[in-house]
């Protein structure tokens, strides 16, 4: 796995030849990209454990719709106006984000403590088993800086495609 003191800097030097390759890949449309992709995710994660990192929930923070902040505040037995006081504001892209990070929900253990009931942008993170991964080249490129999984998967994709 690679080491996340250095990720974020192997990220930043990577920046324009991720680019470039993102910008071919739009422009060429492989095909089986999906299934590219995803063997590449499967292969990943059968050696990087998302509980020793956790640098995403260490670091960033999901997107909250309706629905989750309603699951949540059932979760916790609290209306949504006072979940969504107690944890949550509105960015200057009018979505829901948490007001502090690390995540509140994230245990010193690496555990997520409301994991049965997490917010969909945390099930679906980070986004390499999705499928029409050609519309989603954005949020993959913003996650090789955060994610060790995401950078190894965007590394091997560039030598297949």
């Amino acid at each position: 796995m690679i080491d996340l003191s250095q990720l974020k800097n192997l990220a930043k030097q990577k920046q324009p030849e991720n680019k470039k390759f993102f910008e071919r890949l739009k422009r060429s449309k492989p095909k089986k990209l999906d299934e590219k992709v995803h063997q590449l995710h499967d292969e990943a994660f059968e050696h990087i454990d998302c509980l020793t990192c956790a640098n995403c929930c260490k670091t960033t923070g999901p997107l909250f719709k309706q629905k989750d902040i309603e699951r949540l505040s059932a979760h916790f037995k609290i209306r949504t106006s006072e979940f969504t006081q107690k944890y949550l504001h509105v960015d200057e892209d009018n979505d829901y984000v948490l007001n502090v990070l690390p995540c509140p929900f994230l245990g010193k253990d690496n555990y997520c403590s409301v994991y049965d009931v997490r917010p969909n942008a945390c099930r679906e993170y980070p986004h390499t088993n999705q499928r029409k991964i050609h519309t989603i080249y954005k949020e993959i490129d913003n996650n090789i800086s955060v994610c060790p999984a995401v950078f190894e998967i965007v590394e091997k994709l560039k030598k297949v495609v």
